[in-house]
């Protein structure tokens, strides 16, 4: 519940820096939805970006025996991506959270089931707005009822979670992650 209190502060904070401009900016503007989007964008950018920097050779890489291997958090993003996102549509997920950690386990075929899960949630994220975001929905995870925007926002920070994982697996193999580099 931390993690949700952290990630649910930090979205609001993102979503309030705008507020001087909704003074002047019409009611459509939806700066709620609009904050959850801009999240959304940073984080697939850095595990996307991380899915490509990392060589094949080191998908199999894991720091010690009792975690997933550098593919299998890709994997594990990928089926959690579909869960998340099929609540925000209202709509039974087409795939399990961990569909992907035994059938995907070549760089190309992690780096597919990614993308596919990231189309997939990028059609959720467009469909938001700030009236749609309150609207009640079925959460995953067995978490009962909520707001439209919590499990898309609930996504962001799971992905912000696993790519700061992968920082830590490319911070070992002497690489410098995506968010560090110059742009």
């Amino acid at each position: 519940m931390r993690h949700l209190t952290t990630t649910m502060a930090a979205l609001c904070i993102i979503a309030l820096s705008h507020l001087p401009a909704a003074a002047q900016a019409p009611a459509t503007a939806n700066l709620v939805a609009s904050g959850v989007r801009a999240a959304w964008e940073g984080a697939k950018r850095n595990v996307t970006r991380s899915a490509e920097l990392m060589p094949e050779s080191d998908y199999s890489f894991r720091p010690v025996a009792t975690v997933r291997t550098f593919g299998e958090i890709l994997s594990h993003v990928a089926g959690a991506n579909y869960v998340f996102c099929s609540a925000a549509k209202g709509e039974k997920s087409p795939h399990a959270e961990a569909a992907f950690e035994k059938t995907a386990t070549t760089r190309a075929q992690i780096i597919k089931v990614l993308g596919d899960s990231i189309a997939y949630c990028d059609a959720a994220f467009a469909a938001l707005d700030d009236k749609r975001a309150g609207e009640t929905v079925d959460l995953p995870f067995g978490m009962g009822k909520g707001a439209r925007a919590l499990p898309l926002i609930l996504n962001t920070g799971h992905l912000q979670e696993h790519y700061g994982n992968l920082v830590t697996y490319f911070r070992i193999k002497g690489m410098v992650p995506p968010s560090s580099q110059a742009q």
